[in-house]
């Protein structure tokens, strides 16, 4: 039940605040990053003192009145937002720590402003993760869009421009041509401000055919998921600098995505009125196609982001899959593995950005041998290989038996392949990179007796990452209690 509280707004301002503190200390950067450390520490500390009270069945809430009649700005916690934000709080520190080795060892330029619009989208993204009704996560979804654009562009070349534009016309252009409709029409049929209900604010009020339009409307609109055809801009987004694509890919923006398509199915729907209505096929279809056909590419990737990259876009449609199946198993493995993939495809980031800064190297095919200077930094990629691809002893594994689970509950045995093939498909496109960097030596002559492992400010977090996907394998009961309370709120 709803419980008036300050906290929400303490979690969501608090990186807000530190954008003053970050531009007034440009010329000390050592301060600098000190007021981004003290804002996330505090933002993760607002966001765990919420845990007893979301476990025990409350929601913290807080309003900011009504925008216009009937449409509050409002925040209100729930298991699966708060399960949201610990990620993307959590992750915000050692991603922080990241973005400092990486930005001083690679000579970064402009660092005041990246630290700056990296607070404000983190603001965005506990907006998203605590918005009590559609209208609001409309309006920090957007939010998102527009604080994440200068990190696309940061490098401000040719290149970066190109995939800022990509990346804002994808963004931007779906979510008003195709959610801003679905959520006016929305508006009219539900007659009221559009609060997230575990029965779905529009159940029984539309019928097949206008569930389906609007399904695929909310569902292809939030295009920060990457379903294809709207999965473009993802790897054109990889012109950015590593930090930001470790942003984009595990702690905010395609996770965003995701979880906006769970909030449809879930609060907007209902996931017992879709399969009453049988609308959510479309979906599961477009989902599984995004599967393979993106593992496929991942496959023919030398650039290693661009295949880090590619993979992403696979595992966001995991998630999509897993909820569209509409089995309580599906939907709460959907809702896990964006935890799991977070911690497992951030660490391989951070390890993508690691070799860059230690010896410049981008391509998969650069990287013989490399393994042997940089044990700390390919032993983590070994791991969050593992957890993405879903083996033993990583959290990733818990996540994908249960949207298997959940598939076969569904008696859907041909999607349930999806997963399976898939799974298949990652470990092809990964340890072929981990072979590369322990078994082989340079074909070119190269030698790396004097290569090192990038600055400690990037080990560290990349050593972090790693261990966090283990430690999630035995220790996964938050998430576990957190998924369970939105397959049964009550």
């Amino acid at each position: 039940m709803p419980v008036p509280s300050n906290l929400p707004l303490l979690a969501w301002l608090v990186s807000l605040l530190a954008v003053p503190a970050i531009l007034l200390l440009r010329k000390r950067p050592n301060w600098r990053e000190l007021a981004t450390f003290v804002a996330a520490f505090l933002k993760f500390g607002f966001v765990l003192s919420m845990l007893p009270a979301v476990l025990a069945g409350g929601r913290p809430q807080f309003s900011f009145g009504e925008i216009l009649p009937g449409v509050p700005l409002e925040f209100r916690v729930d298991g699966l937002g708060l399960a949201f934000a610990l990620i993307a709080s959590g992750l915000w520190i050692v991603t922080s720590l990241y973005a400092i080795g990486y930005m001083r060892g690679a000579g970064e330029g402009n660092q005041t402003r990246f630290f700056a619009c990296f607070a404000i989208s983190l603001s965005a993204t506990m907006g998203v993760a605590f918005s009590a009704n559609l209208f609001t996560l409309y309006v920090f979804y957007e939010m998102l869009s527009l604080s994440t654009y200068p990190l696309v562009t940061h490098h401000g070349d040719k290149e970066a421009r190109t995939g800022g534009r990509t990346y804002l016309a994808y963004l931007l252009g779906t979510s008003i041509a195709f959610v801003l409709p679905a959520m006016l029409y929305s508006f009219y049929k539900a007659g009221g401000p559009m609060n997230f209900d575990a029965g779905g604010f529009l159940a029984q009020k539309v019928d097949g055919p206008e569930a389906l339009v609007l399904l695929l409307l909310f569902t292809f609109g939030f295009a920060k998921a990457g379903l294809m055809p709207f999965h473009s801009w993802l790897p054109n987004a990889m012109v950015a600098p590593t930090p930001v694509s470790a942003l984009l890919h595990a702690v905010a923006v395609v996770k965003v995505g995701v979880f906006c398509v769970i909030r449809v199915f879930t609060g907007v729907f209902g996931t017992d009125f879709l399969r009453e209505l049988d609308v959510a096929w479309a979906v599961s279809w477009a989902a599984a196609f995004t599967v393979l056909v993106s593992s496929l590419i991942a496959l023919t990737q030398d650039n290693l982001k661009r295949r880090l990259a590619f993979s992403t876009v696979g595992q966001l449609a995991y998630i999509v899959l897993g909820v569209s199946l509409l089995a309580p198993h599906a939907v709460q493995g959907s809702i896990l593995h964006i935890g799991m993939h977070a911690f497992g495809k951030i660490t391989l980031f951070f390890c993508a950005g690691a070799i860059y800064v230690a010896c410049g190297k981008k391509y998969v095919s650069q990287l013989d041998g490399i393994g042997r200077a940089m044990p700390f930094t390919m032993g983590a990629f070994a791991i969050g290989a593992m957890s993405v691809t879903g083996l033993p002893p990583t959290g990733g594994l818990l996540s994908k038996i249960y949207l298997i689970w959940g598939a076969a509950d569904a008696g859907q045995f041909v999607l349930l392949s999806v997963f399976l093939v898939s799974s298949v498909l990652n470990a092809a496109y990964f340890f072929p990179i981990v072979y590369r960097a322990f078994f082989l030596k340079p074909a070119d002559g190269t030698t790396y007796e004097r290569l090192a492992e990038a600055p400690f400010a990037c080990v560290l977090p990349l050593t972090l990452t790693a261990i966090g996907t283990v430690v999630l394998f035995f220790y996964p009961d938050i998430f576990f209690q957190l998924s369970a309370l939105i397959i049964s709120p009550h």
